[in-house]
């Protein structure tokens, strides 16, 4: 029995314990920080199957370490488990059907990662213990990937310093290894405080903090012309100041996610955007503050790991599907519009974007290409592979074409195919590390590929040295 069916057998033999778990986080769909029934459930799990556990990493009350064995080698395995809000729907729904108005919802497939990347975990383990072989394999729990940045705090403090190796994936509509780069991000928050009147009878006594926040956001929409081309600035007002337009609002208060390739980049932008605020200030007669919320930097791929993850996804193969998995993906196909099918077929080419319109669960693996991608979003993995060689797969948990953060996404969370994806994920990882703990030069080989790219920059953390994670549970009491 070679390695692929080694750990098949091993994830295999607990497939009802991570289906059950993964939709048991579907259900709680817990946001940012709030994830705290499904780290629990995580804990118990890994608690179960043998780790130790160490909760409260860099202050996060839902971050978490499981570890099993001892020295080194020491392989990292990242878990994500938080859900988006405002995307409660029903599983296995074919039409947008909420369960309840504005609750939350597993968008991204969180629920399928965080367990995805547990049966790889507790698949390294087993394989450890019955080869007694040495080494530490290290469940990283990681909540508030969604605009909260749980990896980019337990960076920031340390806790990668000493990892040899780090794992990670996503779910996605295929099957690859991924080899890209992203933006890095600063998450920012501007508070304006003016001074209120009656808009009718006195209005030249008011001072509006909402048309600062208006006038800031012209300012910024105007740099769009004057940044890089990938560069991203995107902004949510959070606080109006009020509902009646016959009172000058005092307050009010607008959210920015600052996007570009590089650290210095948006640090740059950030800088560009602060001083938007504070002319938008002046120009006011207003007082502006502003807090950064978090952060992360761009993405560093590494080609020594992923070559060697993709040839185990390629052993491994995506599993057969029912006949009533692929009824139900073309109904789900069915309900994008033309233009989100358009745009996923740009990505594939005609022919294989026919294919899949017809059978709409991708059961083959992307070939691999050594050539890098970019995406424009973030992700705060990006943080871990500046600290530590990393690579990281997607699977066709989803039907061809869904977007990522909706509706369609939710509803397929619990989906026989979309647990077949996820414990392919975990094989391929965990595979990908039993490959490294058994071949020192190989993780030797990805430092040395990590320290090349980096090319002599050293990591930094984007959030401030005095930033803490929010302490909701105590503000809950």
């Amino acid at each position: 029995m070679n390695l692929t069916e080694k750990i098949s057998k091993i994830i295999e033999s607990k497939r009802s314990l991570f289906t059950n778990v993964s939709d048991q986080i579907w259900e709680f769909a817990e946001t940012r920080f709030e994830e705290f029934h499904s780290a629990d459930l995580l804990c118990q799990t890994l608690t179960s199957e043998g780790f130790s556990i160490t909760r409260g990493v860099a202050g996060l009350e839902t971050g978490f370490i499981g570890s099993f064995g001892k020295g080194h080698p020491i392989i990292a395995v990242l878990g994500e488990f938080d859900a988006l809000a405002g995307l409660s729907q029903e599983a296995g729904s074919i039409s947008f059907n909420p369960i309840s108005v504005k609750g939350n919802g597993h968008g991204c497939g969180h629920n399928l990662l965080g367990v995805g990347a547990l049966s790889a975990a507790i698949a390294i383990k087993e394989y450890m213990d019955e080869n007694q072989m040495a080494g530490t394999v290290r469940y990283y729990g990681c909540p508030a990937e969604e605009s909260g940045y749980g990896k980019t705090f337990m960076a920031r403090d340390g806790l990668f310093k000493d990892v040899d190796v780090a794992f990670s994936w996503h779910p996605a509509t295929m099957n690859a290894v991924m080899h890209s780069t992203s933006n890095a991000v600063i998450h920012v928050d501007f508070k304006f405080s003016g001074r209120s009147a009656h808009a009718g009878a006195a209005p030249h006594l008011g001072r509006s903090a909402l048309d600062a926040v208006e006038l800031m956001n012209v300012g910024v929409n105007y740099m769009r012309e004057h940044m890089v081309d990938e560069a991203r600035i995107h902004y949510a007002v959070t606080n109006t100041g009020g509902l009646a337009p016959n009172v000058v609002q005092s307050e009010a208060e607008v959210t920015y996610l600052i996007r570009a390739p590089k650290p210095n980049q948006v640090r740059d932008l950030f800088d560009r955007v602060v001083d938007c605020a504070r002319g938008a200030a002046l120009m006011t007669q207003t007082k502006m503050e502003h807090s950064i919320q978090g952060s992360c930097h761009n993405l560093i791929p590494n080609l020594t790991l992923e070559k060697v993850m993709h040839q185990h996804m390629q052993e491994l193969g995506f599993p057969s599907v029912t006949d009533s998995s692929i009824d139900f993906a073309q109904e789900m196909y069915a309900t994008l519009t033309e233009e989100e099918k358009q745009s996923a077929a740009a990505t594939v080419g005609k022919d294989m974007a026919r294919r899949l319109a017809e059978r709409p669960i991708a059961d083959f693996v992307v070939p691999f290409s050594d050539k890098v991608s970019f995406m424009s979003g973030s992700t705060d993995v990006a943080d871990v592979s500046w600290n530590v060689p990393t690579a990281q797969c997607v699977t066709s948990t989803w039907a061809f074409g869904t977007p990522f953060h909706t509706w369609q996404v939710v509803a397929q969370g619990k989906e026989e195919y979309a647990h077949e994806a996820m414990l392919l994920a975990g094989k391929a990882i965990a595979c990908t590390a039993i490959s490294a703990l058994k071949n020192p030069e190989l993780i030797e080989n990805a430092k040395r590929e990590l320290n090349e790219t980096l090319d002599g920059e050293t990591y930094e953390s984007l959030i401030p040295a005095g930033l803490m994670p929010p302490k909701l549970m105590v503000a809950s009491k």
